[in-house]
């Protein structure tokens, strides 16, 4: 990699003009393009378990009215969510721990997996009545907030290619977060999502990538106010 790193800062110095600029471009790259491996953590060591979901299905039928309460407007969870919850209800059974789930994955742990315990990250509803679905750092937030401000040592379950984003941005909102050792994620993709950038790996990774970059983004305007 570190070749690699070399040839890609002497590459866009070249262009900029600038090579103490250029290393930075370059390491900026390569972290959010070439690097896509979470950090691990034995699941001995876990002390709870946050569920980040992964797309979902439309919600057949007509439009609910502005005035329905909030679980009559979400969208179907979808397949992967139910592989998700999969994963968390195995973790549980080999080390029973604190479960954060967003809603579309604490949906399938319940009627699934009888997790009834398992504390559910919901959307919000706007002033409109419209859902506003939360972001990968709004439910990171959220999780927080629910577990008391400590987690404990964090296991991180997500869609294999979200992984890395959300152990960072857990981590970012204060977790300290890992993806459990040896436990394979799932990776499928729904081409019925309501949620067009997890219907195809390509266009999730160019999705990713653009969310990786606005966090780094975010990383060096902070630097500047320091």
């Amino acid at each position: 990699m570190s070749g690699l790193r070399e040839e890609l800062a002497a590459l866009v110095a070249e262009q900029l003009g600038d090579e103490a600029l250029g290393a930075a471009m370059a390491a900026h790259v390569l972290e959010a393009a070439a690097n896509w491996c979470p950090p691990t953590t034995p699941m001995a060591q876990v002390d709870s378990i946050v569920a980040y979901a992964f797309g979902n299905r439309p919600r057949p039928g007509p439009a609910p009215s502005p005035d329905a309460p909030l679980l009559e407007k979400l969208d179907e969870p979808g397949p992967v969510n139910a592989q998700l919850a999969k994963v968390v209800a195995d973790l549980y059974a080999k080390r029973p721990a604190r479960i954060f789930a967003q809603w579309e994955v604490a949906h399938f742990l319940k009627v699934q997996h009888g997790l009834t315990e398992a504390v559910y990250i919901e959307p919000v509803l706007g002033p409109d009545g419209q859902v506003i679905y939360l972001s990968t750092d709004g439910v990171a937030t959220a999780a927080i907030a629910a577990g008391g401000g400590d987690l404990g040592r964090v296991a991180v379950v997500a869609h294999r290619d979200h992984a890395k984003r959300c152990v960072k941005v857990s981590r970012a909102a204060g977790m300290d977060a890992f993806v459990a050792a040896d436990i394979p994620l799932p990776a499928d993709y729904d081409p019925q999502s309501g949620q067009p950038w997890t219907r195809s790996r390509e266009v999730y990774l160019l999705h990713d990538l653009a969310a990786q970059f606005m966090g780094l983004r975010a990383e060096a305007m902070g630097r500047l106010s320091c």
